[in-house]
């Protein structure tokens, strides 16, 4: 039995949800979202919680993602989720223009990036991003989208990477060994 799936989901004062036979509408202050259930997987709602019910053992492998995924719904449009990223580089920097960021990156060219519908993105000192949203999924493509511009270099490190990442240094050329022949 999945332990996740069991889990019931917490529904907080405000948020107001719909249950429908294959999807879940839910609603919020920071917005409105709606989750496709996988075939076979209900919500029940008992007072201020949400359960995940499937019809037989054969939904067992999708019973925890249609859980999870009404839960980071739920959590989405009350609290939100964001995503802190660092551009690292002599040079590089970001700034915000209406409904577009630019950067500088090191190309010959500006790098334009359009913010997406329902995404917000801040710049804070030129060279730290934070993106945020109700969408989990949504913000982390856009932050994996803005990495891309750049991907950090394995040998110097510079580029733009999430906060927090780990990265391997590789090791610069060790260069031949001189023989005074």
């Amino acid at each position: 039995m999945s332990r996740i799936g069991r889990k019931p989901i917490a529904v907080p004062a405000g948020v107001k949800i719909q249950i429908a036979p294959s999807s879940v509408e839910v609603q919020g202050p920071k917005g409105k979202m709606s989750v496709n259930l996988p075939r076979g997987i209900h919500m029940e709602q008992k007072g201020a919680e949400l359960h995940a019910v499937r019809q037989s053992d054969d939904q067992a492998a999708l019973h925890g993602l249609a859980r999870a995924l009404v839960a980071n719904a739920v959590r989405g449009v009350t609290q939100g989720f964001k995503k802190d990223l660092d551009i690292i580089g002599v040079g590089y920097r970001a700034e915000h223009k209406g409904k577009t960021v630019n950067f500088a990156l090191g190309y010959s060219h500006p790098v334009v990036f359009p913010i997406p519908e329902g995404i917000q993105i801040t710049v804070e000192k030129q060279t730290h991003l934070t993106v945020s949203g109700a969408d989990r999924g949504r913000v982390g493509q856009v932050s994996a989208d803005l990495r891309a511009l750049r991907p950090p270099d394995p040998y110097k490190q510079k580029g733009i990477r999430i906060t927090g990442e780990r990265l391997k240094k590789k090791a610069g050329k060790a260069g031949a060994a001189k023989t005074g022949a």
